[in-house]
């Protein structure tokens, strides 16, 4: 079962219809997030919807309703889910553009069965593809995914693509990146990437644990020197990276921090449920 939440109501997934004349099909303007839920509560939802405000308020898009609101939507759709769900609420740019603004922007929340990676990803690792470019308007977490699929069609089996520009690593196509390099972690800072939610609770788990964290730019040339590398995202928790293009990680398999920090995330989730 699938749901959109239009207009004020809950329909069917295949009843949801934009008009063509919305910016987000004619020009692509819109920002969305995507929330999981656990033990049928949703995770980080403050975070989420003060991240997705702050991408409309930087794309200049109106809000259309007080977060507080949105929050009874989305507990109200999860409420009507039979399985734990995917929430990804959208803002788009409606039809209007005046003054660099979007004034009359459409909402809708998709509520979808959430499909997690299969155990194969966490028991082996994954491979990223790099590339060199860096993602448009990092801060904003926009609809435009562009170059996430066209570079990953050039290497199909790769888990996603890893924007490296100029050798410089920050984030992957719908994650982000730490590397794990002489007892410390390595990721970029909020200034070159997306704030992800995940990204938050591994550096409150790292801070608590006693491992230093290290925010900036990880170079291409490091993940040879490195122990271990992962990603970080909402519905794929936290995923071990053995590979990177050409370069292996560590020993090749997922390492000992990895491992132990997405058990604790598991273990304690419930401090990060709403």
């Amino acid at each position: 079962m699938a749901l959109c939440y239009m207009n004020g109501e809950f329909l069917p997934l295949q009843k949801a219809v934009l008009p063509v004349s919305d910016y987000v099909i004619q020009r692509g303007v819109g920002v969305f997030e995507s929330i999981c839920t656990f033990r049928r509560r949703p995770l980080m939802l403050s975070p989420h919807l003060e991240r997705l405000a702050r991408s409309a308020g930087s794309a200049g898009i109106a809000m259309p309703l007080p977060l507080e609101d949105l929050k009874a939507v989305i507990r109200d759709g999860i409420g009507k889910m039979k399985d734990e769900c995917l929430v990804r609420p959208y803002i788009t740019g409606g039809d209007v553009f005046v003054d660099g603004e979007f004034p009359s922007p459409r909402l809708f929340v998709l509520f979808e069965k959430v499909r997690k990676p299969s155990p194969d990803v966490y028991d082996r690792g994954v491979l990223l593809f790099p590339v060199d470019r860096g993602r448009h308007t990092p801060g904003v977490k926009s609809t435009d995914y562009m170059l996430s699929y066209s570079g990953h069609s050039q290497c199909r089996e790769a888990f996603e693509i890893l924007y490296c520009p100029d050798g410089e690593i920050t984030e992957a196509a719908h994650s982000t990146f730490f590397l794990y390099k002489e007892g410390k972690l390595v990721t970029a800072p909020l200034s070159r990437v997306l704030k992800g939610t995940t990204r938050e609770i591994v550096l409150q788990l790292a801070a608590e644990r006693g491992i230093p964290v290290e925010e900036r730019c990880p170079l291409l040339p490091e993940v040879e020197e490195a122990q271990e590398a992962f990603i970080t995202g909402s519905v794929k928790e936290i995923v071990p990276v053995v590979r990177i293009g050409d370069r292996i990680v560590g020993s090749g398999t997922p390492g000992p921090v990895t491992r132990m920090l997405h058990g604790t995330f598991l273990e304690e989730i419930v401090r990060w449920l709403e």
